[in-house]
């Protein structure tokens, strides 16, 4: 039901407004169309309706959303008509990235989260290298996208008090792969320096596992804007 995409985007950009105080003046930031891969900090279940909705109007937009969400009959309404990819995590679903590498093929921004899990404390995690795969499919630029404040949704919500999310978007890069050949370690020190863009839009407080900003490097990262 296509025709329902974007009513329903809007509603659900309406109640987020409600529900939180969400401070997105970057979003201008990213292209209206892609094939792009926008990454991000995972700290909840309110990030992805956030971000998806602050993207709001673009049109061709998805990503990966765990297979578990579609036990949820709503959810899997919403997720569907946004044509978010269901993955089952902790194996290789082989299904999920041939439809990632298609979505891409036909210009959409695709939305993930490197550190694969969600951050209980809200800072970040040490990411997983085999999202470099995807980035490296047709040379797909990448773009990421940090928030903050998400984390509180449940307790305030409970609360009846409203979340103050903050959203930052980066610089644009492509990943050259020229320098080496790109193995197993190549692809973990790729995606650790796509982090380190992502830590650097974070506060000190959340940068977690990529802290140490001073030992960042860029070897691998090519800028576009």
């Amino acid at each position: 039901m296509p025709f329902l995409k974007t009513p329903v985007t809007l509603i659900c950009k309406l109640g987020m407004s409600i529900l939180c105080d969400i401070d997105s003046p970057e979003m201008s930031k990213v292209p209206m169309n892609g094939p792009l891969i926008i990454f991000a900090n995972h700290t909840g279940t309110v990030e992805a309706p956030i971000v998806y909705t602050q993207l709001y109007p673009r049109k061709k937009i998805t990503g990966f959303g765990k297979v578990e969400i579609w036990k949820n009959s709503f959810l899997s309404f919403i997720f569907n008509l946004w044509e978010i990819i269901p993955v089952n995590r902790g194996e290789g679903d082989m299904a999920a990235l041939k439809r990632a590498y298609q979505s891409l093929d036909n210009g959409y921004i695709f939305g993930l989260a490197p550190e694969g899990t969600r951050s209980k404390d809200g800072t970040l995690l040490r990411a997983h290298g085999g999202m470099v795969m995807l980035a490296l499919h047709g040379d797909v630029p990448l773009q990421p996208v940090a928030h903050w404040g998400g984390q509180d949704f449940g307790s305030n919500v409970k609360k009846f008090k409203r979340t103050k999310v903050t959203v930052r978007v980066g610089r644009r890069f492509r990943l050259n792969t020229e320098i080496e050949k790109v193995t197993k370690e190549v692809r973990q020190k790729m995606v650790d320096e796509m982090m380190y863009q992502l830590a650097r839009l974070l506060p000190a407080e959340f940068r977690g596992a990529y802290s140490d900003l001073e030992n960042a490097t860029e070897k691998y990262l090519v800028f576009l804007d």
